[in-house]
């Protein structure tokens, strides 16, 4: 397992406001608005390119999104997947133009002007062979605060890039008496437990007061 040669972005805001309003005037365009992940709406995508941002599609939707801890490993221990996550708020020229649209043409753009920027990291590492499958590691952590989710990703990378999977996935089956029957949450409880780390945190709702 390796870095992928990519960063989250410290800039937490869309500031450039873009041309072709026509889209933020459309009722629609912040349906299916995700109150509390990195999903982004056909607003919020207007303004990625004209900000200096791509977007990238993650199980058909639309989002910031970063290849973290890569590997190529197909048997045993292997990486699920492994994503660096942001959501952008707005401000400056893009806030006042949300603003403007809002107050005459749509409403539901103030979804839009009263989110809080966040990041995150998000990695599954599972175990695969004839006599069994299971997720060894899975850990995901959010917050409103750029340098806190720095500081996690560091914490992370060091465990993960430190360990040999395919004995920690040996040691955890051994032990799967323990586990195996419990809730999701409550597997994730026993995993950060094992490996001695915080609680998970994330699902953090996006809009301020």
């Amino acid at each position: 397992m390796k870095l992928a040669n990519t960063v989250l972005h410290s800039e937490p805001y869309f500031l450039d406001a873009i041309e072709d309003v026509e889209v933020l005037k459309h009722k629609n365009c912040v349906d299916l608005f995700d109150q509390n992940g990195y999903h982004l709406t056909l607003a919020e995508q207007q303004y990625l390119s004209r900000n200096g941002f791509s977007p990238v599609e993650r199980r058909h939707e639309d989002c910031l999104r970063y290849d973290w801890l890569v590997c190529d490993k197909r048997n045993g221990a292997h990486i699920n997947h492994s994503d660096l996550f942001e959501r952008k708020g707005f401000n400056d020229c893009a806030l006042d133009q949300l603003h403007a649209i809002a107050e005459v043409h749509n409403p539901m753009l103030y979804k839009l002007i009263k989110m809080k920027p966040k990041w995150g990291i998000d990695i599954s590492i599972d175990y695969v062979s004839e006599e069994s499958v299971f997720e060894v590691f899975h850990y995901e952590w959010d917050s409103f605060v750029y340098e806190e989710v720095i500081e996690k990703k560091k914490e992370i990378e060091q465990l993960v890039l430190r360990l040999d999977w395919d004995e920690v996935a040996k040691d955890i089956w051994e032990l799967r008496d323990e586990w195996f029957n419990l809730s999701f949450f409550d597997q994730t409880k026993w995993r950060t437990n094992y490996f001695g780390i915080s609680p998970e945190k994330f699902k953090n709702v996006i809009w301020s007061k």
